[in-house]
C-alpha cells in the first residue's frame, strides 16, 4: 500500500510538471515566434539492480508510475502578420534566421530588427546581429557604415525612343538632366529642326544658361535613323562632360502631324546619394536605397536548415540554440529548401489554444485520479492501523 502512495505521487508530480508546460504554452499565445511544446507522459517500469537480487522501483516487472516525457518543440509555422516596419522579418518556409554575437550563434524564425550605432542590423533591443552569406557561404554580420553614401557618376549616354513627326519641322526634348563627375546636375535643352520635306534634322543642345553645348545632324532613311547618324556625341568641355545621344533603338519617323513624342527613355549617371531605406528585396537580399535612386545589395540573408530540428532548444525572445555537433546547412533566402524572407512580416506564436485547453482537462483528470490513488491507499493504511488483536 505504501508503494501505491508512491505511484500516486509520481502521477501528481508528472501532471504538475505537465501543467507547467501547458501553462507556458497558453501564456505565450501572443509571443512573436514562440513554438509550443508537445506535452506527453511515459510509464515508469520497475528494474532490477546490477546484482540481479533485488528490485528497484517496484515488484518484479511491475509498474513504477508515470513521468513527464521529454518535451519536443512543435515547429509548425505560425501566421505571418503584416506590419509597417521594413525590418520586421519572417520566413515563408522552414528555415531559420542566423544571429551572431562574436562566436555565439542563435537562430530565430522571426524578429523586429534595427540598425545599431555601428551600422549593423541587429535584433531590436539586443546585440544579436543578422547574418548574411559571404562569398564562401558562411554567415557573417554586415554593416551599412561604408555604404551610407552612393558615389556620383557622370552621365555618358542618353537613349531616345518614340517618334519624330514625319511632317513637322521642329521638335524638342526639354529639361534633360545630366550629371558631371562630381555629381553636379546640369539641365540641357534639346532642340530639333529641319527644312520642310528634308530627312535631315539639326539637333542643337544648350544648357540651362543658354550656353551652346553643340550641334549635330540626325538623318532618317525612311522611318529609321541612318546607321552613321544614329549615335551622336555632345561635349561640354567646361564641365568635362561627353554624352552619347543614342537614336538607334525604338526611334521612328512615320506619324504625321505637328506633335512628336520623342523622349529620353534612359539616362545614366547620378548625383551623390544618401541612404533612404534598408529593405529586404524579392530575392531575400538586404538592399540599400539612396536618394539618387541607386540601390546596392549587402548580401543574401543566411537561412539555416537542420536535418533534425529536435537539436534546437528554445530560449528567451524567440531565439533558439543548437546542440553541439548539430547538422546545419546555410542557404540563401530564395532557396526553395528553406523558404523566402518576407519584409514587413512577423510570425505569430503557433500555440493552438483549443488543443492546450483539451490538454488542461486531461491533465486535471490525471492529477485528480493520482490524488485519489493516494487517498485510497492512505484510507487502507488507516484501516490496517485500526486492527486490534483479540485475546
Amino acid at each position: 500500500m505504501l508503494g501505491s502512495i508512491y505511484l500516486g505521487m509520481s502521477g501528481m508530480q508528472a501532471y504538475s510538471e505537465g501543467l507547467q508546460q501547458v501553462s507556458n504554452n497558453v501564456l505565450n499565445l501572443n509571443s512573436t515566434g514562440f513554438k509550443s511544446s508537445e506535452v506527453s507522459f511515459t510509464n515508469l517500469q520497475a528494474t532490477r539492480d546490477t546484482g540481479g537480487t533485488s528490485l528497484v522501483g517496484g515488484n518484479d516487472g511491475g509498474g513504477s508510475g508515470v513521468g513527464l516525457a521529454q518535451s519536443s518543440l512543435n515547429f509548425t509555422a505560425g501566421e505571418l502578420r503584416q506590419t509597417s516596419n521594413d525590418l520586421d522579418l519572417a520566413i515563408d518556409g522552414t528555415g531559420f534566421l542566423v544571429l551572431l554575437k562574436g562566436d555565439d550563434v542563435r537562430y530565430a524564425r522571426t524578429g523586429s530588427f534595427a540598425i545599431d550605432k555601428d551600422g549593423y542590423v541587429v535584433l531590436a533591443d539586443t546585440d544579436w546581429q543578422l547574418g548574411v552569406l559571404d562569398s564562401a557561404g558562411r554567415a557573417t554580420a554586415v554593416t551599412i557604415d561604408p555604404r551610407r553614401t552612393s558615389a556620383p557618376a557622370a552621365t555618358t549616354k542618353v537613349v531616345f525612343a518614340d517618334n519624330l513627326s514625319s511632317t513637322a519641322t521642329s521638335a524638342s526634348v526639354s529639361d534633360l538632366a545630366v550629371y558631371d563627375a562630381s555629381g553636379v546636375k546640369h539641365v540641357w535643352q534639346v532642340a530639333m529642326t529641319r527644312a520642310e520635306g528634308s530627312s535631315s534634322w539639326t539637333i542643337t543642345v544648350t544648357d540651362d544658361k543658354a550656353k551652346a553645348i553643340g550641334t549635330q545632324t540626325l538623318i532618317f532613311n525612311g522611318s529609321a535613323p541612318t546607321t552613321e547618324t544614329s549615335t551622336l556625341t555632345f561635349t561640354d568641355s567646361e564641365n568635362n562632360l561627353s554624352v552619347l545621344f543614342d537614336f538607334s533603338k525604338n526611334v521612328t519617323s512615320f506619324s504625321s502631324g505637328t506633335l512628336s513624342t520623342l523622349r529620353a527613355s534612359s539616362v545614366d549617371g547620378h548625383a551623390v546619394g544618401s541612404v533612404t531605406s534598408l529593405v529586404v528585396n524579392a530575392k531575400g537580399e538586404l538592399e540599400l536605397s539612396y536618394s539618387n535612386s541607386e540601390k546596392t545589395q549587402l548580401g543574401a540573408i543566411a537561412l539555416a536548415t537542420f536535418r533534425d530540428p529536435s537539436v534546437l532548444k528554445q530560449e528567451n525572445a524567440g531565439l533558439f540554440v543548437a546542440n553541439n555537433g548539430a547538422d546545419v546547412s546555410l542557404l540563401p533566402s530564395d532557396d526553395t529548401r528553406v523558404g523566402l524572407v518576407k519584409s514587413r512580416r512577423l510570425e505569430a506564436s503557433n500555440v493552438d489554444l483549443s488543443k492546450e485547453f483539451s490538454d488542461l482537462i486531461l491533465i486535471q483528470r490525471g492529477y485528480q485520479a493520482s490524488s485519489q490513488i493516494v487517498s485510497v491507499a492512505n484510507d487502507m493504511i488507516q484501516q490496517l492501523f485500526g486492527i486490534r488483536g483479540q485475546g
